[in-house]
């Protein structure tokens, strides 16, 4: 309790006390199906978990699916409407594949609390695991065209706070954006990919 107090407190020194929106729903993903989104799977956690764990050797509880990974710093106590109440100590592993036009360095930032890392294609760019207020890391890497595999662990301890968001930006882009996966489908002449 004492952790997530002052968590808690330290989230409002730094992000501001009107910046911590209301409990509720966070925007983790929905139930419903997007092509070629982000898939979610939901783990229950031990209570004690301190970094991710091994979702190869776990069993999800439940999917999820979204466009984005775009959750800001926030209060959460909902849970995952039709999927669980678990509003604390949980992961989420999160898959999609993307397709990318332009070659080039790819820059990616990754916020969270607590823990998530970035992987493309297997290859670790981010690596923001532990248990932690929302911190931002970055890292980037050199992608040739053509499709890329994106996995996002992520685990959220003690409750209170939570927050995802993943941006990137591209070769041709001047700022960093969020990714939208909606954004990197392929060309309508590409057959399978």
């Amino acid at each position: 309790m004492r952790r997530a107090v002052s968590v808690f407190l330290f989230a409002v020194n730094v992000l501001g006390q009107n910046s911590i929106p209301d409990e509720g729903v966070a925007k983790f993903g929905t139930t419903v199906v997007g092509s070629g989104w982000f898939r979610g799977d939901i783990y229950h956690l031990h209570h004690w978990a301190t970094r991710l764990p091994d979702f190869s050797k776990m069993k999800p509880v439940g999917s999820i699916y979204t466009p984005v990974l775009n959750v800001t710093p926030h209060n959460f106590s909902a849970g995952f409407p039709g999927v669980t109440n678990r509003y604390e100590f949980f992961g989420i592993n999160y898959t999609a594949r993307i397709w990318i036009q332009e070659a080039g360095i790819y820059t990616f930032w990754l916020l969270s609390d607590d823990g998530a890392d970035l992987y493309v294609d297997d290859r670790l760019v981010v690596d923001n695991d532990g248990q932690h207020v929302p911190i931002e890391k970055q890292g980037g890497l050199q992608l040739a065209s053509g499709v890329h595999y994106l996995r996002v662990p992520y685990f959220q301890g003690p409750k209170y706070l939570v927050a995802l968001v993943l941006k990137v930006q591209g070769p041709k882009d001047s700022s960093p954006h969020i990714l939208n996966t909606e954004d990197f489908k392929p060309p309508d002449d590409v057959k399978s990919w």
